[in-house]
């Protein structure tokens, strides 16, 4: 007999479970129908011991389930326990093959021969039951595995693993550990991966942990004793023998299946999924579609669209689940004038061009991470110098740019969709202009990290910021007062490039083709002196270099390199040359640079070891730093004032380790922060616990710190590291009298040893809540404790010979 539903639920997933709970917890006649023996397959098949996020933070779980950031198994277990305190009808080993007829009639043939009728159905199935494979004869190979469990389930084999997004990295990095690993990226870099991944693979093949061969792809698989994996590579054709093959290429839509059922979808394209109305009904009336399937690749979306789509099918009505945190965020006025949410979002999309290529669920993202602002005219935005990096749009009203600081009323005005901030967003440096409201505005302000997500995944988002930026920046460091006309031409020839660290920008010797502005990172500037490479100085973003070149018809004077991942906007010499025709003052301003060029490099020549310090604090961070710690060795007399009261100022745990660290000649770099401008401690915080203040100290918020570790392993410096609180200190009395605890300068041992309480992770905050600034310099005795702005070190000069 036929057994018939109100609704069937296709899949176990986070949607689909909790669909079904709601299902259960409303006395609704349903059935979840999983084809596994398991809940939720494809959290089931991460890698053991995985930590699940549960982003975005701010986003509320509506779920008859629980869910919070956990250890993959704690998770499954809990979801496990509460599907059967709710009573959830759940079939195992139970596989849709089939979905025939209609709303209030479906027909849902399982295993490929039971029969289960339902008025309703939500299809919650996911992707990563369609994982891509090999694409090569022998994929099916049994040591072929598309999905790793337990990494430690393997030693002393050789594994390949193919793929270069996070799961590839992970697993790689894990299975290192008692395995030989070689990587396979398709591409020359690791472009899709987190910023925290990229840290760690990078790491990873800098220390030989692993290897890597890139602009590689399979062509077959042979079996016997031992695979004989056959990669086309840049130099010919390669064969790797290996134990196993762990290939991490993603998934797609089962379009088959989907298509079978009579869900459409927009075009041809693998990656486009079905199109949906606002309650996530197909063009099938009656056919629901939730989940990444959907487009909500996030588990706390997902279960919140599971428990929504419940209720539609109820007739509720129900709004989504962030929709009262926009309400709060947009209330008053604003929200009144355009009636609803949606007719709110409708709106800036309409106007903002920077959101105009974001999906509806996109933008709901954006704004539920951003803070709207609502600014008098003449209030400031923010000032000239603050070392923000957040990133302004303009809904409504006017805002004024600042060009020249000693004349504040000469302003750049901007209005209704129209962006601003984005240059201390790209540079990570300080805010180059002052800002203010000139009338009343609303303006949306998104943190940095969200952008770069959104530039990074959002082609139309990424245009459109460069576009502006290329021309702010060249108005700010070069030609402030060019014409719009002449700015058009000069426009039409630059262009973006880009450089990994190391990467050489032109060569000593090139022709001179045109000019670079350094937009992020920064650049060495080195030349041949004597038969040796003499680094002459460091160019920091906000600078140009190639210069000379154009401006003497002269080849390239000096090479330029990357010192870390950097962009640059390119200027041909056509067009750097109409600026100088149309700009005496630039011609002038050139000249002048070019004879200060001159006496420095003279001066370098003759003393070859300025260049070799400069080449040494750039390696150990003076790169990307914002602020640096040095000791003058010369000056040290080792008391270690420096580390203990640091210690004394931030609750028993040192943040410094005065013995640590490299030195060249008698400049010795601590273990102590750097500050960088991109921290990469920042990178991959799930909890968001690290920070940036407007004068640049980067810090942990103690509160919010969970203990993972991401930042400790994301650090190239070494300068962040896991502590447990130290025992409360006693009095000194009480040390003296009775020996109480630990004496003076035992406090960095006892952090060490203490094991009670929370571990979490400890670094230098430049001591930005203490009045006198950082305890380190304050304490040292004889001033060989300094903290400086590279850019200050390397004082020789802040321009480089081309």
């Amino acid at each position: 007999m036929t057994e018939h539903f109100r609704v069937a639920i296709v899949g176990s997933g986070p949607g689909g479970m909790s669909a079904a709970g709601r299902a259960a917890q409303s006395k609704l006649s349903h059935v979840l129908l999983e084809k596994t023996d398991h809940l939720s397959d494809t959290i089931y098949k991460y890698q053991k011991g995985k930590l699940v996020m549960a982003t975005p933070d701010i986003l509320p779980l509506r779920s008859p389930m629980d869910f919070k950031l956990g250890i993959r198994e704690d998770i499954l277990g809990t979801w496990d326990k509460q599907t059967k305190e709710l009573g959830v009808n759940l079939r195992y080993n139970a596989e849709v093959t089939k979905i025939t007829g209609r709303k209030g009639a479906f027909e849902l043939t399982v295993n490929g021969k039971d029969k289960v009728t339902a008025e309703y159905v939500v299809l919650a199935i996911g992707l990563q039951g369609n994982l891509r494979k090999l694409g090569v004869p022998g994929e099916n190979d049994p040591r072929i595995q598309y999905q790793l469990d337990d990494p430690d389930e393997y030693a002393e084999e050789t594994i390949v693993v193919v793929g270069a997004g996070d799961a590839a990295i992970e697993n790689a990095v894990a299975l290192a550990k008692q395995n030989k690993v070689i990587m396979i990226n398709r591409s020359a870099e690791f472009a899709r991966c987190k910023q925290g991944n990229l840290d760690l693979i990078t790491k990873s093949l800098e220390k030989g942990v692993l290897e890597c061969m890139y602009k590689s792809s399979p062509t077959k698989v042979e079996a016997g004793p031992r695979l004989k994996f056959t990669l086309k590579t840049a130099d010919g054709e390669a064969v790797v023998e290996c134990d196993r093959v762990i290939a991490r290429l993603g998934a797609l839509a089962p379009r088959a299946f989907v298509e079978s059922c009579g869900i459409q979808f927009p075009s041809k394209d693998p990656t486009a999924l079905p199109e949906l109305s606002a309650h996530y009904e197909s063009n099938v009336p009656g056919l629901y579609v939730i989940g990444a399937l959907a487009g909500y690749p996030l588990i706390k979306q997902a279960m919140n669209q599971g428990y929504e789509v419940v209720e539609f099918i109820q007739g509720n009505e129900c709004e989504p689940a962030d929709e009262p945190l926009l309400k709060e965020k947009f209330k008053g006025a604003l929200l009144d004038r355009y009636g609803s949410i949606p007719g709110l979002l409708a709106e800036m999309q309409k106007t903002v061009p920077v959101f105009s290529g974001l999906t509806t669920l996109q933008l709901r993202e954006v704004l539920l991470e951003s803070n709207v602002h609502t600014p008098k005219g003449g209030g400031e935005i923010f000032h000239r110098n603050d070392y923000s990096n957040t990133f302004y749009t303009i809904f409504a009203g006017e805002v004024g740019i600042e060009i020249d600081p000693d004349h504040p009323d000469e302003m750049v005005r901007l209005g209704p969709g129209e962006f601003f901030g984005e240059m201390g967003l790209l540079a990570g440096r300080r805010r180059s202009a002052t800002v203010r409201a000139t009338q009343d505005c609303v303006l949306i302000e998104t943190s940095r990290r969200e952008m770069i997500k959104l530039i990074k995944s959002v082609p139309k988002v990424r245009d459109v910021v460069d576009a502006a930026a290329i021309e702010r920046q060249i108005r700010s460091y070069i030609a402030p007062n060019l014409s719009k006309d002449d700015m058009a031409a000069v426009l039409e020839s630059a262009k973006l490039r880009s450089f990994k660290a190391n990467e050489v920008i032109f060569n000593e010797g090139d022709p001179g083709d045109g000019v670079f502005l350094i937009r992020t990172g920064s650049c060495t500037v080195s030349r041949r002196i004597g038969g040796r490479e003499i680094v002459m100085n460091y160019v920091p973003a906000g600078h140009y270099v190639g210069e000379m070149a154009l401006v003497r018809d002269m080849p390239r004077a000096a090479t330029v390199k990357a010192a870390i991942e950097t962009e640059a906007v390119w200027l041909d010499g056509a067009g750097f040359r109409m600026l100088m025709d149309h700009l005496p003052q630039l011609r002038s301003q050139i000249e002048r640079r070019i004879g200060a060029i001159i006496t420095q490099t003279e001066d370098i020549s003759q003393r070859p070891e300025a260049g070799n310090l400069i080449q040494f604090l750039v390696q150990e961070g003076g790169k990307e730093a914002a602020d640096m710690l040095l000791i003058d060795e010369a000056l040290c007399v080792r008391c270690d004032n420096c580390e203990k009261a640091c210690a004394e100022t931030h609750g028993g745990i040192s943040r410094l380790d005065r013995e640590a660290g490299p030195t060249y000649a008698t400049i010795h770099v601590p273990t102590s922060c750097r500050h960088c401008e991109h921290p990469h401690c920042m990178a991959d915080c799930p909890p968001d616990a690290l920070h940036k203040t407007k004068d640049g100290e980067v810090f942990i918020d103690e509160q919010t710190c969970i203990g993972c570790g991401n930042c400790e392993r994301n650090c190239p410096y070494g300068v962040i590291h896991m502590a447990y609180d130290p025992p409360k200190k006693p009095g000194l009395l009480s040390w003296l009298l009775f020996g109480f605890g630990h004496g003076p300068g035992e406090d960095k041992i006892a952090s060490h040893a203490s094991h009670e309480g929370k571990k979490r992770a400890v670094k230098c905050d430049m001591c930005k809540d203490i009045e006198g600034g950082a305890a380190c310099v304050r304490s040292c005795p004889t001033g060989a404790a300094i903290r400086v702005h590279p850019e200050q070190f390397f004082a020789l000069t802040t321009h480089s010979p081309q």
